[in-house]
């Protein structure tokens, strides 16, 4: 499984529109963060959990040539807003594109693209298959994913367990069976905002502390705004199986 960061930065992207803080004026090239979401090369298949306001960037950028599935964790638009832009999959595989999520997730995306779930619907838009999910693990051609729920303040939002690959965005609590099922992880990623205290995301100290206790080989940190700081500076303060996430890093696992 090779995996492969499209980006790593918060709802707004970093650098933020109008803000001339160190970080959006950084040259470093790790500090330019799309919002996030990742894609999988696994056993053949192509998936990307979440397509956010960049994901036609992103998919260029990358040049992923074919698209076999999406997989959401919830709803909110820096995670849904680029799904219009699987039509040119459409047009290049000739066939719906399967999309996973769980009920609140589908509903939502029913409102926001209704246009594409319209009878007769003209030729160009959107062909979505869409897939219920909740907790219980589930399947794709074959291979296991293994749900891991989530509390984004009072919203449920899905992490999702592939293998040995633990994914975990958009969170300020794992429940207790969560943590089972992370149990064994070799590779966890986490949600990490900022250094203050924040009402529905994991601040750096949090996500440490909870990287601890679920004791992974590695953790990688993402879902970042500009208000952590510079990469290279942070980098250098973590322990030494935790790092810094950044667009386009790839992990081969």
């Amino acid at each position: 499984m090779k995996v492969t960061f499209l980006g790593t930065g918060t709802s707004q992207g970093v650098p933020v529109i109008g803000c001339n803080c160190e970080v959006c004026l950084s040259l470093d090239f790790r500090d330019k963060r799309l919002r996030t979401s990742i894609h999988l090369d696994i056993q053949g298949q192509s998936w990307v959990v979440d397509t956010g306001p960049d994901f036609r960037q992103q998919m260029l950028r990358e040049h992923v040539q074919r698209l076999d599935a999406v997989i959401f964790t919830h709803a909110h638009r820096d995670h849904t807003a680029g799904l219009d832009d699987v039509r040119a999959y459409n047009f290049l595989q000739q066939m719906d594109m399967p999309i996973y999520g769980t009920k609140p997730t589908l509903d939502q995306l029913r409102i926001e693209y209704a246009y594409a779930f319209e009878k007769n619907a003209p030729l160009g838009l959107p062909r979505l298959n869409l897939h219920e999910i909740d907790a219980k693990p589930f399947s794709i051609q074959g291979i296991e994913i293994i749900p891991l729920p989530v509390m984004h303040l009072r919203m449920p939002v899905l992490g999702f367990r592939f293998g040995n690959f633990s994914y975990i965005t958009d969170a300020n609590f794992i429940p207790d069976e969560t943590l089972e099922r992370l149990k064994g992880t070799e590779i966890l990623v986490l949600n990490a905002l900022q250094h203050e205290r924040h009402v529905s995301h994991f601040n750096l100290t949090e996500a440490l502390a909870m990287a601890e206790k679920i004791n992974p080989g590695k953790t990688y940190l993402l879902h970042m705004s500009h208000k952590l700081g510079l990469h290279a500076t942070i980098e250098k303060r973590l322990p030494g199986n935790v790092a810094l996430a950044y667009d386009g890093l790839q992990l081969d696992i």
